[in-house]
């Protein structure tokens, strides 16, 4: 697993989103890790918690400040 860094991009997923398992996974925030070599998107909720997901699933979260 990556460690996670202060650099990092901060995600949402759309509802309904499913792991590469085909489980449901919490409609809250992530953390970007990185793509895999098969082309799945690679996403923390923690450092102990990371999923697998289509990419085309990842909705980016942009910062309060920049919705004026």
């Amino acid at each position: 697993m990556s460690n996670l860094s202060n650099d990092s991009y901060t995600f949402t997923v759309q509802p309904g989103t499913r792991d590469h398992r085909g489980f449901f996974i919490q409609d809250t925030t992530y953390t970007f890790v990185g793509f895999t070599d098969a082309g799945w998107a690679q996403i923390c909720l923690d450092s102990a918690a990371c999923y697998y997901i289509d990419p085309a699933n990842l909705s980016e979260q942009l910062p309060l400040q920049n919705l004026a």
